[in-house]
């Protein structure tokens, strides 16, 4: 099992051997000698659950980094909240009032909020706690209308090879017909964005953003693309309780996946992986209801 280099520290003078720690430890790197706590295991998640909880102040955990999560545009007590303390109707009211932006105002929005959205993205939670994700922020409209042009360039080869009968032919019999199924679902309106992109100036991708955040993942996560996406869950909730509009844009993500220099445009690794690009501006918008949803029909599983 994968962890961080154990450097959980447990103050015997202090320790008052409840035993919390250890009940709270997924990775089981610490146990009850006699009286008191000790670490005695070979690797740890790092997650910071062991200190969280002890009630005497006795453990530190080397891997976490107090002033991480400082944020500069929000105040923050840091203090816990516990399950049922929060006003669920008040966070229901704000996972149903966010909504995807695509009208934006050309005011930028302040690069320390746009960090702050990264910090807060982080608390997120991760497999095996390895926060090997990414942030990349694009806090111009120019560079926004870099990946932009980037992006564009993929679709317009990608048309090109879709209008090709025999290449759909070879993609339907050795590639699960990709070629083609985008040829049906979407190039058609892909195609119309380019032109009104080119002939009009009217910007269907990012839809006036004036900034962007990727959030990709390093080599190496379990489950990365989780991890990334749980992220920027909380970067979307932040962002609308900050009052900028956001807007996830699943067409930049897929031409990454499969030109590296789009990557390049923007100075990230190839050995990178994007999961999630989030347009973020303040928005030029006035909704009055929150959004509804198709209604769903759980599968409940029975015991008997």
């Amino acid at each position: 099992m994968e962890g961080f280099a154990v450097d959980t520290r447990i103050d015997p003078d202090k320790c008052i051997g409840c035993g919390e720690c250890v009940r709270v430890c997924p990775s089981q790197t610490i146990e009850m000698r006699g009286e008191i706590a000790m670490v005695t295991g070979e690797f740890s998640f790092g997650c910071g659950h062991c200190s969280a909880v002890c009630p005497a102040d006795a453990i530190t955990v080397g891997a976490i980094d107090t002033q991480a999560l400082q944020l500069a545009t929000v105040t923050d007590t840091e203090a816990y909240l516990a399950p049922g303390e929060f006003d669920t109707a008040a966070l229901v009211r704000l996972m149903r009032s966010r909504r995807s932006c695509r009208n934006y105002q050309q005011q930028p929005v302040a690069a320390e909020t746009l960090e702050d959205l990264v910090r807060i993205g982080t608390t997120a939670p991760s497999g095996t706690n390895n926060q090997l994700w990414t942030f990349t922020i694009l806090p111009e409209r120019s560079l926004v209308m870099k990946l932009a042009e980037g992006t564009l360039g993929f679709y317009q080869k990608l048309n090109r090879q879709a209008d090709n009968p025999a290449l759909r032919l070879l993609s339907r019999v050795f590639l699960k017909d990709v070629l083609g199924q985008y040829h049906r679902e979407y190039q058609e309106t892909v195609t119309e964005g380019i032109r009104t992109w080119q002939e009009d100036g009217i910007d269907r991708l990012f839809h006036g953003a004036t900034s962007a955040i990727l959030v990709g993942s390093r080599p190496g996560g379990s489950c990365p693309a989780e991890d990334a996406l749980l992220a920027s869950g909380q970067i979307l909730l932040a962002a609308h309780a900050m009052g900028l509009g956001t807007c996830l844009i699943g067409f930049v993500v897929e031409a990454m996946k499969h030109d590296r220099s789009i990557k390049r445009l923007i100075g990230i690794d190839d050995r990178e992986k994007i999961h999630a690009v989030i347009a973020i501006g303040h928005p030029n918008e006035n909704y009055q209801a929150p959004a509804g949803r198709r209604r769903i029909q759980p599968r409940i599983v029975s015991g008997d």
